[in-house]
């Protein structure tokens, strides 16, 4: 508990955690303006354009780019320390390694879940303010449909954070874990919209962004809830294993 306390006097006090939140809460204040928009051209539309409209949900467009910036945090929580060498001091008051990576994996695990609900639940909240009591398809879905895809993305979250803890340590690179999350997160879901049915579906199915709406039941059609479920794990087992094998075996 000690080196969990430790871990999160760290997280806490750095700016860098501080500036991923201001661009976190950049991005609400977009998503709070393009929701505003989106709604004020719906009141003078005509019935026909209005159907063809989607809802103004800013969730849609926050989320992703929350779970970046957690994902990013997850690999400066790694990185950082080996760029300026603390990481050596680390060790040297805690020398089981493991015990360092399962600390950090609590604090940026929690933390990112915590934070991603919120978020998650703050967009919706900006959405259903906005649209007021409009009808679909301007207006947000009821609460009680839209909980379990809003608890789901702050899931999302806290796995997105550690595969970046995972990666982190296993490149020691902060350029080379975030071009990896990027490439996991943005990259192979537009490229994979250019291969043949049915891969494309399959292959966008079991990346970071669209699991957690599989896993809420949200999205149907290619992965089982446990399904999507069962490939955050493996996402997790991946990264953090490896992580852990490079942070055991190679020298500080």
């Amino acid at each position: 508990m000690d080196v969990v306390a430790s871990e999160w006097l760290k997280v806490r006090t750095v700016r860098s955690t501080w500036y991923l939140l201001l661009g976190v809460v950049g991005v609400l204040a977009v998503g709070t303006v393009v929701s505003i928009l989106m709604t004020a051209e719906w009141d003078r539309s005509t019935p026909e354009i209005r159907a063809a409209f989607a809802s103004a949900d800013p969730t849609v467009f926050v989320v992703p780019f929350a779970q970046f910036a957690f994902g990013v945090l997850g690999a400066l929580v790694a990185t950082s320390e080996y760029t300026n060498g603390m990481i050596r001091t680390v060790l040297a008051g805690v020398p089981r390694r493991l015990v360092v990576m399962a600390s950090k994996t609590v604090v940026v695990g929690v933390g990112s879940l915590v934070l991603g609900t919120v978020v998650s639940l703050l967009s919706y909240g900006v959405g259903a303010v906005v649209t007021g009591d409009r009808p679909a398809p301007i207006a947000v879905e009821p609460f009680a449909e839209a909980l379990p895809s809003l608890l789901a993305n702050g899931v999302g979250s806290a796995v997105i954070a550690l595969v970046g803890l995972g990666f982190g340590l296993l490149t020691r690179s902060t350029a080379g874990a975030l071009v990896t999350l990027c490439v996991l997160m943005f990259v192979i879901p537009i490229v994979a919209v250019l291969l043949p049915a049915p891969w494309n579906n399959r292959v966008v199915s079991v990346t970071l962004l669209y699991l957690p709406s599989q896993f809420s039941g949200a999205l149907t059609g290619q992965l089982s809830q446990a399904e999507a479920f069962t490939v955050m794990l493996v996402y997790l087992v991946v990264a953090l294993g490896a992580g852990a094998v490079v942070l055991v075996r190679r020298d500080a």
